[in-house]
């Protein structure tokens, strides 16, 4: 019996740990061959011995288990890097099939404490990470379908975040970020569908390195039992979205952790008001939507908090 990715090959970008892991794991496991992408070089140990980088150890931990993988310890924020990561895919395993953009840095801070830096490095590494990889997989599987005369088979699993679904006060770049690969998605579904490729996104929770303040307040389980902020109950829908069971999901958000999969629909008009002439005035402004904001409730923004209480019944 044949596994669900055999003979297709995937990408996986901050794969060396937490999120990333689980999903390269997952997507070997599945039967794919990965290219392990995390940014870092390898160090040393506490006793000065040569160690491995993340992305290595975990190319090593698939191989062992019977997989095929390999490293690429580059930065996807970088045009060319992330040029040379797709190009590395297509030169071990012969094409590229599937994308999970993972790769990600907090900067928390309140908008009127967060510096340019803050700001701009996360917007690059989430956003631009996402758009490199993106743009240099598409022409790979436009050139494809060209070839072919028709559609090949291509995924995209991009990560987004509940701080841009409820808002996160204390994350502006970060939810600014998330919102903008939600946009990059919907418009890469558009755009690729005809030559067999489908973009979706994901928000998980999950307890890794790059949220362990954010989560600090989440006791961990004992007694052997599986954390509901376990990356693994993140892993197994990336598998999904890769494989061609989903075919016919394209351009969704789903929201993942602790055992529970929520489909996320899209925004809709609450009301409309028309101009009682060519265009509207101030007053007649004032006097239509003020009365409307009245009635609704202080803190009910367009951001859905509500997801935020989203859990495995």
């Amino acid at each position: 019996m044949s596994l669900p990715l055999e003979g297709l090959s995937a990408i996986v970008t901050g794969a060396g740990r937490g999120l990333g892991r689980a999903e390269a794991l997952e997507l070997a496991r599945l039967g794919a061959s990965v290219v392990v992408n995390d940014y870092g070089q390898p160090g040393r140990d506490g006793s000065g011995e040569a160690s491995a980088a993340p992305a290595d150890e975990v190319a090593a931990e698939i191989l062992t288990s019977g997989g095929q993988a390999v490293a690429h310890l580059g930065d996807v924020s970088d045009h060319e890097q992330a040029g040379g990561l797709v190009q590395l895919a297509v030169d071990t395993y012969g094409k590229l099939d599937i994308l999970v953009n993972n790769a990600g840095i907090l900067r928390d801070r309140m908008v009127f404490s967060m510096t340019e830096d803050e700001w701009d490095s996360v917007i690059r590494v989430h956003l631009k990470g996402h758009f490199n990889t993106t743009h240099f997989a598409s022409v790979h599987w436009r050139a494809r379908s060209k070839e072919a005369g028709g559609p090949v088979y291509g995924r995209i699993v991009n990560t987004s975040s509940e701080a841009f679904l409820a808002g996160s006060a204390g994350q502006p770049n970060y939810a600014a970020a998330k919102g903008g690969i939600v946009g990059l998605t919907t418009s890469t579904a558009l755009a690729l569908g005809k030559y067999g490729v489908t973009a979706n996104a994901i928000c998980p929770r999950a307890r890794t390195r790059m949220t362990e303040d954010v989560f600090a307040g989440f006791a961990e389980p004992t007694g052997g039992q599986l954390d509901a902020l376990a990356p693994e109950h993140v892993s197994p829908l990336v598998g999904y979205l890769a494989s061609p069971a989903a075919a016919k999901v394209n351009g969704q958000l789903l929201v993942v952790h602790g055992g529970m999969v929520a489909i996320v629909e899209r925004p809709k008009v609450a009301a409309k008001f028309d101009s009682a002439k060519e265009t509207f005035t101030f007053d007649e402004l004032d006097e239509l939507i003020s009365p409307y904001y009245e009635e609704r409730p202080a803190r009910e923004t367009f951001a859905a908090a509500e997801v935020l209480g989203l859990k495995r019944s």
